[in-house]
């Protein structure tokens, strides 16, 4: 994580100790920022990268869904302020979503994370341990990043979303 202060950050860091304490292993490339979309305006997001190859399932094997992610899996989660949305940019609010990541560093096209935006740490676990076992399917560019899944929204949200949301929503006016 970056060493500014965001408002995000003890949420992705809550989410983080949820994917481990599943047994999900997580990477070094796990981070929080804030950026620029084509320099007119910022958001924030978190960048979470796992090694599901080491995702256990028992206490002695490892997943064999695991191992069709050679490369990884990339988690995001996005909190964009919607100036530009009228312009294709995101609406306001949370996102998260999934890729899967290429051996050259890349990654697929990613797909939402069928959770809340504000998920409770333990729905993103969850929802994550589905995406790694493929009972969430990837989607693609023609099906505008949706998911292959039909189990609709997976657990509730954080029960510091309203803090969160409303500290999201202060940062975003001070960037404007």
């Amino acid at each position: 994580m970056t060493n500014q202060a965001l408002p995000h950050d003890p949420y992705i860091t809550a989410v983080c100790e949820a994917l481990t304490a599943a047994g999900i292993e997580l990477t070094d490339h796990c981070w929080t920022d804030d950026c620029e979309t084509r320099g007119r305006y910022c958001y924030l997001n978190a960048v979470i990268t796992l090694d599901p190859s080491r995702t256990i399932t028992s206490a002695d094997e490892a997943d064999q869904d695991a191992a069709e992610w050679p490369h990884g899996l990339l988690l995001t989660w996005e909190w964009h302020t919607g100036i530009d949305a009228e312009h294709g940019d995101p609406a306001r609010g949370p996102l998260w979503q999934f890729a899967e990541l290429n051996n050259d560093g890349s990654n697929e096209y990613p797909t939402d994370l069928p959770v809340h935006g504000y998920a409770s740490p333990a729905a993103v676990a969850d929802a994550t341990r589905k995406v790694i076992s493929r009972e969430i399917g990837a989607g693609s560019l023609q099906g505008f990043g949706q998911p292959q899944w039909v189990g609709g929204l997976i657990g509730g949200s954080w029960e510091h979303a309203n803090a969160l949301d409303a500290a999201c929503t202060t940062w975003a006016e001070e960037e404007q």
